[in-house]
């Protein structure tokens, strides 16, 4: 059985950011620090930041006043950010670069007169975030058949966003929807889905070309590790989402020759070792696919 490991996989900057900004409080103000949500979503990164003293919560209502807060990397609403400051409480701000490129965008979009339709997955934080960076004017579309749905106040003065993390065929199809019902409707000039998820999503599509089974480390609440299984599943090849190695059965990979391996973005590689080693041990030769060469970085907030 051949393994072939996805590249890039695993980390991005927004990811190695987040989890540098909650590790660097912990060292220059010390346990407890707060973090709102998980800083990002997986499971292991977070029992090992809770381990070295970091508090998660839901809503700063359980931070005590006059404590240190780190937003995740999802973002969050201005409401969030307001009640922050009104509790005086001391923030660093995790939200990944290209989330915050996504507030600016509604700013800039809304301070034009547009109402903003957001492309996204409901109750996911970053859209909830991304949501709340207006009290009105924002919608959410999960799928082109929403867009059928949709009552305007002023269709001629429309705009789009999308969560960073989507598929990118999936958030295609409906952007084709928007616009073949409103002709005029604006989008960003840069695409909103990040660097990271289609790299990883184009990986992907490549394993599944080649695979009769395709393995993706990260946890089930993390956007963009679901999107790499949906998209190997929608090529037709046999997918799975696994947080551990202990998690793949004997049983999915009998009569496989080919596996393919990736992680999503918060997703260490780390928990891609313990795979291969899984698979080594039932057979597995490691070949490592060819891909594209990530170099992007994001600086650390002032006061770390």
């Amino acid at each position: 059985m051949d393994i072939l490991l996805a590249n890039p996989r695993g980390f991005c900057a927004g990811v190695e950011r987040a989890i540098a900004i909650v590790e660097r409080a912990l060292q220059k103000c010390g346990a407890p620090i707060y973090v709102r949500h998980e800083v990002v979503h997986n499971k292991f990164v977070c029992d090992n930041l809770r381990a070295q003293g970091a508090v998660f919560v839901e809503e700063l209502e359980e931070v005590p006043p006059g404590n240190t807060v780190i937003f995740s990397a999802h973002g969050v609403s201005k409401a969030v950010r307001a009640e922050a400051a009104a509790r005086q409480l001391k923030v660093f701000d995790a939200t990944c670069p290209l989330v915050t490129k996504v507030h600016v965008e509604i700013d800039k979009m809304r301070a034009q007169g547009c109402e903003v339709i957001m492309i996204g997955h409901k109750g996911h934080p970053e859209v909830e975030g991304a949501m709340g960076q207006g009290e009105t004017g924002i919608q959410l579309v999960e799928t082109a058949a929403d867009v059928r749905n949709l009552a305007l106040k002023n269709p001629a003065a429309l705009a789009y966003v999308t969560q960073t993390t989507l598929s990118v065929d999936d958030a295609r199809e409906v952007i084709d929807a928007l616009r073949a019902r409103f002709p005029h409707i604006q989008g960003p000039k840069i695409a909103d889905v990040c660097y990271a998820t289609q790299n990883r999503q184009n990986a992907v599509k490549t394993l599944a070309r080649q695979c009769d089974g395709v393995v993706i480390v990260g946890s089930l609440n993390s956007s963009n590790s679901r999107r790499l299984q949906e998209v190997a599943a929608k090529m037709g090849t046999d997918a799975c989402l696994v947080d551990t190695a202990a998690e793949i059965r004997d049983d999915w990979l009998k009569g496989k020759t080919k596996i393919g391996l990736s992680a999503g973005a918060s997703a260490p590689e780390v928990l891609v070792t313990q795979v291969i080693e899984r698979l080594h041990a039932r057979g597995g030769v490691t070949l490592e696919q060819e891909g594209v060469e990530e170099r992007i970085s994001f600086p650390l907030p002032k006061g770390l």
